[in-house]
């Protein structure tokens, strides 16, 4: 690794770091060197940066972490040689991936930015493919939690030329920009297009454990697609209309793992149906056609790729598997008159599916926002009742361990990373129901699922997985034209020297909402919110209704930031 040393009076030669040096281990580093920028490079000056619940997944499997891993393809080996902040595998990082940042010095060879410019910071360069994923700001390459930053202009911008740094205005808080980053995770939930089709050009595989009519597959061809392969497997002979078309196998254990895009299951053997699950590739779509029939049991569903994997579950109680791709929705938006119920809503997370929800211009919708802690619901609905109020929204919290709502829902959104959630959602849900698994359930989970009642209903498992460089323009265009607030969810703010506790914080739960960090603030530990009356009296002057503001950020940078 070339490290360029210089000494540059502009900048000091060390700087505070927050480091992920081993699984768990987290040290506050007081010497860690700052770089200075090669031909090619960028150092930026970190303003603020949000701490992440998917920075704990970071921090417990470290270079076990798919985002942590060398860089494969993408770039070449030479120039990641060049780059002193590129720590993939054992090497320590720096985690925090929210951030705004301002250049403050350029390499002579940089085309496209200047000193002085301020931007968001899109941390996933998909282009760069790890072993199992891809590299990011924060995981394989130096995150935000540190004072300054060392960013390659190679790196940072994609193969069609988009650069991953969104220029901002000065009028907006640091907190305000930093944000965008997580607003924009929550609006891809919703913005995600959905495929409604067989894969073209992909891989298929059919499974009847019945004999099927002759005309099954032709209109379904017509009018859904046709994949460029497919592999057929029945005891049945199979319908003339798939002459030609099919490569035969024996049994579903000749298929490989996780490699068609589409599978087709005529049946309802349970078993059957979870052999099927492992074959289905990222992003694979699964139609289950009961043909009259139903599971005599739950069935181990693999929920936990729906998140991480992209895969989709489809069904039709009767004979025609077409019926199925009807009612796939175009997107995961929420519709007109849906009715909405958010598990775990009153996390930092939760807020942000709950606000946005009440601020969006779709009519005639009602939002239940649903928690176990009754001092965060409190947080929570005085946030978001008078936005519900102001925008004709019916809203209501409600804790889940003490009172059972008697709705059926339109829309679900789980916020809790746990797989019995997922199933729970399928009693609750009415017919043509969403159910949106956003949190994080690991990819190797499944949970029993009533996949009967699912594919009756029409309900559709949905989730994704981190934002589109678009999501995040989308966000941050409403919040500089005053639409949304991302300071809504501020909850905590911080220095780099109460980091590693406000990580913790977020480990435990501690902290109903987001923790700002402010790399500037020299021995700032770990405040919150309501506790500023006590600490600093003038920035708690600076609040709105006890929400940050750009005001209580100015006065607290005044207080403690660099002089």
């Amino acid at each position: 690794m070339i490290m360029k040393k210089s000494h540059d009076n502009k900048f000091p030669d060390t700087q505070q770091a927050v480091q992920l040096v081993g699984p768990d281990k987290l040290v506050l580093n007081k010497s860690k060197e700052v770089f200075r920028p090669a031909s090619h490079q960028i150092l930026c000056r970190v303003e603020a940066v949000g701490l992440c619940f998917s920075d704990l997944k970071f921090l417990k499997q470290f270079s076990g972490h798919p985002r942590k891993g060398d860089i494969l393809s993408g770039i070449d080996y030479a120039v990641l040689k060049q780059i002193p902040s590129y720590v993939p595998g054992d090497l320590p990082s720096v985690p925090g991936h929210e951030t705004v940042i301002r250049i403050e010095a350029a390499g002579p060879d940089v085309e496209k930015y200047k000193t002085g410019q301020r931007y968001l910071v899109q941390t996933d360069y998909r282009w760069l493919a790890t072993g199992s994923s891809n590299a990011a700001f924060g995981y394989n390459f130096e995150g935000a939690l540190q004072e300054y930053v060392l960013m390659d202009e190679r790196v940072i911008t994609s193969p069609e030329g988009d650069s991953m740094l969104i220029p901002v205005s000065e009028k907006l808080s640091s907190s305000a920009v930093a944000l965008v980053e997580p607003w924009a995770c929550v609006e891809d939930a919703y913005s995600c297009k959905e495929r409604r089709n067989l894969k073209k050009g992909g891989s298929a595989l059919i499974v009847a454990d019945l004999q099927l009519p002759e005309n099954t597959f032709g209109k379904l061809f017509d009018r859904y697609g046709k994949p460029a392969r497919i592999t057929y497997i029945s005891k049945f002979p199979h319908p003339s209309d798939l002459e030609g078309m099919i490569e035969k196998a024996e049994s579903v254990s000749e298929v490989g793992e996780n490699c068609c895009d589409d599978i087709i299951y005529f049946g309802s053997d349970g078993e059957q149906a979870e052999r099927l699950f492992s074959k289905l590739a990222p992003h694979g779509l699964i139609n289950i056609v009961l043909c009259g029939g139903s599971f005599v049991r739950d069935v181990k569903t693999p929920v936990g790729r729906i998140h991480y994997g992209g895969i989709r579950i489809i069904g039709t109680a009767g004979a025609n598997p077409a019926e199925s791709y009807e009612y796939i929705p175009e997107t995961g938006e929420i519709r007109a008159g849906d009715k909405i119920n958010v598990i775990g809503a009153a996390g930092p997370m939760g807020l942000m599916h709950v606000v946005r929800n009440v601020c969006h211009d779709i009519k005639g919708i009602s939002v239940y926002a649903g928690d176990i802690d009754d001092a965060r619901l409190a947080r929570l609905t005085k946030i978001a009742h008078p936005l519900a109020k102001k925008n004709n929204i019916e809203y209501m919290s409600y804790n889940s361990k003490k009172e059972k709502i008697n709705k059926s829902f339109d829309y679900t959104i789980l916020m809790i990373p746990a797989a019995e959630f997922a199933a729970e959602s399928i009693k609750t849900s009415a017919d043509k129901g969403i159910i949106n698994i956003f949190a994080g359930i690991p990819a190797n989970v499944s949970a029993d699922i009533d996949l009967n009642s699912y594919i009756k209903k029409q309900l559709y498992f949905i989730g994704t997985s981190g934002s589109t460089i678009e999501d995040m323009r989308a966000v941050l265009k409403k919040v500089e034209a005053g639409r949304l607030d991302t300071n809504t969810s501020v909850a905590a703010i911080s220095g780099l020297d109460g980091a590693v506790e406000g990580i913790r914080a977020v480990e435990n739960r501690s902290v109903a909402g987001k923790i700002i960090v402010y790399p500037a603030c020299k021995g700032l530990g770990l405040v919150r919110l309501e506790d500023l009356s006590n600490t600093m009296p003038q920035v708690d002057k600076c609040l709105n209704n006890d929400l940050w503001t750009k005001q209580a950020e100015q006065e607290l940078l005044e207080k403690y930031g660099r002089k």
